[in-house]
């Protein structure tokens, strides 16, 4: 009898599955297809549906995977073939076949090394965790559960299948990958799991700037990803590639009122959505705070920690190898952070479209990151704050529909601006047209035959006679 949840992802397979029987080959189901048949995603999402990847383990080798999946398959690429898996496609489902193996690093590497097996329990007890450690065979749909993953999914408690040491030793990314399993899970890390990480973190040193990044991604981008950025940073894991986490539990937070600014920073995470470029922006902050920290007759402060804290994200997102894109707006929100902190009820049109202006498309995210950013238990200040902001966004709706915010540029363009003024190209138009954007910023749109006269009048006290 097959379980309802598991019905569609069976029948899927169903074909596949019998012609590597008619093989002699067998075929098993394995990692997320199994683990979230039972618990579903993390977020409340189906655990099949039209998007899932069908991930596949079988005894039999990558040339002979190819050859049985060949005259079935809508397509077939090979680019994992060397590492023993096979993709292919039918009717637009994805699957991966990949040979049983063992996979485990060579002390100062920074690839796995990979050796084929036949048997199904060496393939398991080589994986992360217990819970990635359940297959189902086919056709005959068995659970194959050597390491009580099923178990510890109910308990609610994440295992490696081996000692610890020896997992994270196998693949030393697993140590980060376990923070995005308890939080996007709620899996409470058994002790001898914890401790292996604080053994361990160094060794995250041989994994690539680009796996490691990929798989914080990941963990932000889950609802809620604060269990396991605690488990980083408690850990000392972050202090292997984003040391500026464990520099902010060094500073006391008085203005928010939390214990330091690292717990601060960790909840305006998770009161942003989970849009990566968002939430880097709110992970890297306030990362500018200890460089900046003062102490005066008013306190402590951080003046101008946006400004050293954009150039520190910027630092450490390149380390990690961000694109340049994800790199500029992640910095540019950290910049523009604490602008909305100078808005009073006086702020002019003029001062409206400059926010407007320098966030660019990023005004909306802008706002969002200034809202999570009030972690404050003064309910007083939160709701004053608040009200602040959804006057200056109420304001900025209302601008726009007037002059067109996401688009604001001098009413004459270049080609305009050497007709009107006779000249031909060079850096007086450039200057010409800053004139004009800053008019445009102050007064907003003028018209074409106002625009043209303070053009005019400019140009002529350049050029006086």
């Amino acid at each position: 009898m097959i379980p309802e949840r598991f019905r569609p992802v069976v029948e899927e397979t169903a074909v596949l599955a019998q012609r590597f029987a008619a093989a002699g080959r067998r075929l098993y189901l394995v990692g997320g297809t199994v683990r979230d048949g039972f618990v579903g995603r993390p977020g409340g999402g189906a655990a099949f549906d039209e998007s899932t990847d069908i991930d596949c383990t079988t005894e039999a080798r990558p040339g002979e995977i190819e050859t049985i999946v060949r005259g079935w398959a809508d397509a077939v690429w090979l680019q994992g073939k060397a590492f023993g898996t096979i993709g292919c496609s039918y009717r637009g489902r994805r699957f991966e076949i990949t040979t049983h193996r063992a996979e485990a690093y060579a002390p100062d590497s920074r690839k796995p090394a990979v050796e084929f097996g036949d048997d199904i329990a060496q393939d398991l007890a080589r994986r992360d965790f217990t819970v990635n450690a359940m297959a189902l065979s086919l056709p005959e749909v068995e659970l194959v559960d050597p390491h009580g993953g099923l178990a510890d999914l109910a308990a609610k408690v994440l295992r490696t299948p081996l000692d610890p040491e020896e997992s994270f030793g196998d693949d030393p990314l697993r140590m980060l990958r376990a923070a995005r399993f308890v939080a996007g899970y709620g899996l409470e890390p058994a002790a001898d799991l914890v401790a292996a990480v604080e053994r361990l973190a160094p060794r995250l040193e041989i994994v690539s700037a680009e796996r490691i990044r990929d798989e914080l991604d990941k963990l932000l981008c889950l609802p809620d990803p604060q269990a396991g950025l605690w488990l980083v940073v408690r850990t000392g894991l972050a202090a292997q590639f984003l040391p500026e986490l464990n520099a902010l539990e060094l500073e006391q937070d008085p203005i928010h009122r939390h214990k330091d600014v690292l717990a601060h920073t960790i909840a305006v995470v998770a009161k942003t959505r989970p849009d990566l470029t968002l939430r880097l922006a709110a992970l890297l902050h306030d990362i500018g705070k200890p460089r900046t920290r003062a102490f005066g007759p008013a306190g402590v402060s951080f003046h101008h920690h946006d400004v050293v804290g954009a150039r520190m994200a910027r630092s450490r997102m390149e380390q990690l190898r961000y694109p340049s894109a994800e790199i500029a707006a992640v910095t540019r929100l950290v910049e523009l952070h604490l602008r909305f902190h100078t808005y009073q009820l006086g702020w002019t049109d003029s001062a409206l479209r400059r926010y407007a202006r320098d966030a660019g498309p990023l005004l909306g995210r802008l706002n969002e990151l200034t809202r999570a950013d009030c972690t404050t238990r003064n309910r007083q200040k939160a709701v004053a704050l608040e009200r602040r902001m959804d006057e200056l966004e109420e304001r900025l709706a209302a601008l726009h529909e007037r002059e067109a915010l996401d688009a604001i540029r001098p009413e004459l363009d270049g080609s305009e601006v050497m007709a009107q003024l006779g000249i031909g190209p060079g850096p007086d138009v450039g200057r010409a047209l800053a004139h004009l954007l800053e008019i445009r910023l102050d007064e907003g749109i003028l018209g074409e035959a106002e625009i043209r006269h303070r053009l005019d009048r400019w140009w002529s006290e350049q050029n006086p006679a």
